[in-house]
């Protein structure tokens, strides 16, 4: 299963760097809004809009590449095998601590230091 979960991350990665690449590359769609005032010819206000190119379509495939990865390694993530404790509780081991019980009905007070105010607080 280690195999497999280190597959799913690497295609992940790589479709990941290439939606990246195929965004930075393509040509926006507000970019030939200043062709309307002047600058260039343009069918439209803001350009011909035809059928979706190659870079749009195949941009489209990695995204959907991409949530399934995404969803696979959030799968692979959820359902691997819980240890029993933690590595902390391996090595602390926690003791109870027993106090001795007060003899013959007095209560546990605090001794008072010289500059405590625990003297003042009442019984």
């Amino acid at each position: 299963m280690n195999w497999f979960f280190s597959l799913v991350l690497t295609v992940h990665i790589l479709v990941a760097i290439a939606i990246i690449g195929l965004v930075l590359m393509q040509h926006g769609k507000g970019a030939d809004m200043g062709a309307a005032f002047g600058s260039g010819a343009s069918g439209s206000l803001f350009g011909a809009t035809g059928s979706a190119n190659f870079l749009s379509r195949t941009t489209g495939v990695l995204a959907a590449v991409f949530f399934a990865t995404s969803l696979t390694l959030a799968y692979i993530g959820s359902n691997k095998p819980k240890t029993t404790g933690s590595l902390m509780q391996d090595t602390v081991q926690s003791q109870t601590v027993s106090q001795p019980a007060p003899a013959g009905g007095e209560s546990l007070a605090v001794p008072a230091d010289a500059g405590s105010k625990a003297k003042d607080i009442p019984k």
